[in-house]
């Protein structure tokens, strides 16, 4: 992978394309933040593979450009890859957010927005690449979940991880339940990674994070005061 272009030096707030194919929570944080005094970005478009999705309605909601690109409207995944690049490229992005995005994105795609595109997933990884992410915590007998921010690579769910956070597994928990409390931490994971991505502290080089001139040796963490911390970098 060729070194990230961050941190970004633009004029303005980090211009921010958001790929979601579900109900869009994530995006909403994103939105909800954005309108904060001193925000330093903001989300210029929306991109969906299903048209019914309801990050579309937030974000015409918001006044935000809303795109559906359905893959069945396309003639095979090149074609798709294409358009979805163009919309992308039209919005003027400057990063990347997979949020519930759920079509694997081709290797070129990746390529194109390398060091520019983070996913936020489920799990803390590198557990529990994938789908399912919850059930697959309760049937290893897990006692502690979360979710991870992470730079996207052409491998699945494994860029270098910028942030995690941590939720404990209770007695008792179902997949639902276990979910429901793994999301509630997910929005400020995201919009804090967002944020310091903005403000130029945290970018990728190559195959590691660093946070300002430091390389990170692990994951940041996010604590009950919805602060970023790292024991050592």
């Amino acid at each position: 992978m060729s070194e990230s272009p961050f941190p970004i030096s633009n004029i303005g707030p980090l211009r921010i394309v958001v790929l979601a194919s579900g109900r869009g929570s994530n995006l909403q944080a994103l939105l909800d933040a954005q309108r904060i005094d001193g925000c330093q970005f903001e989300v210029t478009g929306v991109i969906s593979d299903r048209s019914k999705s309801q990050a579309l309605e937030r974000a015409r909601d918001a006044g935000v450009a809303a795109v559906a690109l359905d893959p069945a409207h396309h003639q095979g995944s090149d074609a798709f890859d294409a358009a979805l690049c163009a919309t992308i490229d039209q919005l003027q992005s400057d990063l990347v957010v997979c949020a519930g995005y759920l079509r694997i994105l081709s290797d070129a795609t990746v390529q194109r927005y390398a060091g520019r595109i983070i996913n936020i997933h489920p799990s803390l990884l590198p557990s529990f690449p994938g789908l399912r992410t919850h059930a697959q915590a309760l049937a290893a007998g897990d006692t502690e979940h979360g979710a991870s921010v992470h730079y996207v690579i052409p491998a699945l769910d494994a860029g270098p991880v910028i942030a995690q956070v941590r939720v404990p597994v209770k007695t008792g928990d179902t997949t639902q339940v276990l979910a429901e409390r793994v999301l509630a931490r997910e929005h400020p994971l995201l919009v804090r990674c967002v944020a310091l991505i903005a403000q130029g502290s945290i970018f990728q080089r190559g195959s590691d994070v660093y946070l300002d001139s430091c390389r990170l040796s692990h994951p940041l963490q996010l604590d009950d005061r919805d602060i970023l911390q790292s024991m050592e970098h």
